[in-house]
């Protein structure tokens, strides 16, 4: 069976880590590797019936917040009360000596995430971790299974994952999974046995017995050669597309999450490459049966754990993102072009992209239902983006993390770990300490350490209140302490200073205004102005809740309006206040 995947055409290069790119962007090829010899099943998956006609869909019930496990404020879900934290196993921590990362490492971490005490502020206070694939797969990040069924062996066991659910859940924080269901890996024995015309795996791919000659979304190729067929990927001649015109495979799909939900007590799904699960011949991407699977999707999920969430990677313009979240498909998706034009700003020294973006979501996407990030493992590191500055990478955390929405904080994204656009670079080893390998393994890791990893680790910027490490801290827990921060609604407030970020965010007991300067000159004179807000009319006497100085009471008439001048205190270069607006 091997000789015939040797036909596949190997002149692409492996699989561009799975996960969709943008519009009208060249992806840039991975050096090859060598898939690793995987022992695979030999028993076939029997699918899963459809779900019932009348399964048990989630109710957002407004409840006060508890200690434990958020159960949602204001109405909202739990997850806008979260702030997620994405891993790349394979680099988080080596718990075992052999130069990988595993699932028994990031328990034993755990603690640096949140140690589930409260009163303690020398955690991170993160309290959701999204996991990027731990399914067996040939390649290194995983994002092309050989079995969607199984943990991949570097990573540790099936037991491992459900103690680091358990552990996560002890210390408040819900877990998710990377799921990938558009593709598989071509060694996966659904494709292998597929490629044989008799076999009942056959139709579970998209084949062709001539070259229908189209490109992909991106001008890829997405057709390949193979005994006498051709098959379709959006990715590489490494990982095929799943047809979910076959209902089995639909079924398949099903069975998977329902595995994952209630093997291992998941909280829920990331769900990959989501635009591209179901071509319409030559569109190929968004179509009206993939949004069509999503809803039905959903209703599944939610039937087995109605608290359950997914939040989809939709790498589009904000308006084709907003329709998956308007229709009852996902629960949260990716806003790609907010984190993008959140750095492009701050390089720039003005506010009006942020502002435009944060205004068209807020506005487009139902109940903030949208995650806010700056760069993820598909992108170039937040710290390179910004040239190794620590001061404007400081002020993008302020924005991300006093943002409505969901916030997802990539790993190392908070010691400023650096990588370009090369993906191995920006999934490097977790840099812990000084020490040999940066503390992350006592063997030589899986792929180099960052280049800066002496200076920027988790133990060299612990004691340092200054580092970039102890703002994130700061953000978090500020957020999770003020529910304006989290649930609370959105006005986006006119600064006479291009380079002054403004917003003010108003939940049912609380307002807070922020302020961000994203330019490097001090900021000390300028006029706020609102038409208006949700504020009730009176005045307003503002508390420091970030930052230095006294500011003055802010006079707010009787629609929410407000036209106020700050003439004293001084917003530093990429300084962050946050204030707390009581009504007097």
């Amino acid at each position: 069976m091997k000789q015939l995947l040797v036909v596949v055409s190997l002149s692409i290069s492996m699989l561009l880590s799975a996960c969709n790119l943008p519009p009208q962007v060249t992806p840039t090829a991975l050096p090859t590797e060598t898939p690793k010899q995987t022992q695979q099943k030999t028993n076939t998956p029997t699918p899963t019936p459809e779900p019932s006609a009348t399964p048990q869909v989630f109710e957002m019930v407004p409840v006060d917040p508890v200690i434990g496990i958020p159960q949602g404020t204001d109405g909202l879900p739990w997850w806008n009360d979260s702030v997620f934290y994405e891993i790349f196993v394979r680099s988080f921590y080596d718990s075992n000596g052999d130069g990988n990362g595993d699932l028994n490492g990031i328990t034993q971490k755990l603690d640096y995430l949140n140690d589930g005490d409260p009163n303690t502020q020398d955690d991170l206070g993160i309290t959701g971790i999204w996991l990027m694939p731990i399914h067996n797969s040939p390649s290194y990040h995983g994002y092309n299974a050989i079995d969607h069924y199984e943990v991949n062996p570097d990573y540790g066991t099936l037991d491992d994952l459900k103690n680091l659910v358990n552990e996560a859940h002890v210390r408040n924080m819900r877990v998710i999974l990377d799921l990938v269901l558009d593709i598989t890996s071509s060694e996966n024995p659904w494709f292998v046995s597929g490629i044989n015309p008799a076999s009942p795996y056959h139709n579970w791919y998209i084949w062709s017995d001539v070259d229908p000659g189209y490109l992909g979304s991106w001008g890829q190729q997405v057709w390949f050669p193979l005994n006498g067929k051709y098959f379709y990927s959006a990715f590489s001649a490494y990982s095929p597309d799943l047809n979910y015109l076959n209902p089995d495979v639909r079924a398949e799909a099903f069975n998977i999450a329902k595995y994952w939900l209630e093997e291992t007590g998941i909280d829920g799904f990331r769900l990959d490459a989501a635009k591209h699960l179901i071509e319409e011949g030559t569109n190929q991407v968004n179509t009206d049966s993939t949004h069509q699977f999503w809803k039905e999707f959903r209703v599944w999920y939610k039937s087995i754990n109605p608290q359950a969430m997914t939040v989809g990677e939709i790498w589009e313009d904000t308006p084709i993102m907003a329709k998956y979240l308007q229709g009852d498909e996902f629960d949260l998706s990716f806003e790609f072009y907010l984190a993008e034009l959140t750095i492009q700003a701050i390089n720039a020294g003005n506010v009006q992209q942020i502002n435009e973006r944060l205004q068209m979501a807020y506005d487009l996407i139902p109940n903030q239902q949208f995650a806010v990030f700056l760069t993820n493992h598909d992108q170039e590191r937040v710290m390179s983006r910004f040239f190794d500055n620590d001061e404007k990478v400081k002020a993008a955390a302020s924005i991300m993390l006093t943002n409505p929405g969901t916030p997802f904080v990539y790993y190392g994204e908070e010691i400023g770990m650096q990588g370009d656009q090369i993906h191995e670079w920006s999934r490097r080893p977790m840099q812990w300490s000084g020490e040999l390998n940066s503390g992350f393994s006592t063997a030589t890791p899986w792929e180099p350490l960052g280049p800066a990893w002496y200076d920027y680790n988790v133990a060299e910027e612990t004691g340092d209140p200054d580092s970039l490490l102890s703002h994130y801290r700061n953000l978090i827990r500020i957020r999770n302490e003020h529910a304006a921060l989290r649930v609370g609604a959105l006005s986006v407030v006119d600064a006479t200073n291009p380079g002054l970020y403004s917003i003010l965010r108003v939940s049912q007991k609380e307002a807070v205004l922020v302020l961000v300067n994203i330019t490097g000159e001090p900021i000390s004179d300028f006029f706020l102005a609102k038409s208006n807000s949700a504020l009730q009319q009176g005045l307003y006497s503002a508390a420091v809740i970030m930052g230095d100085g006294q500011f003055e009471a802010i006079n707010i008439n009787a629609i929410g309006g407000f036209f106020h001048h700050v003439d004293g205190p001084e917003i530093p270069p990429y300084g962050t206040v946050i204030l707390q607006l009581h009504r007097n």
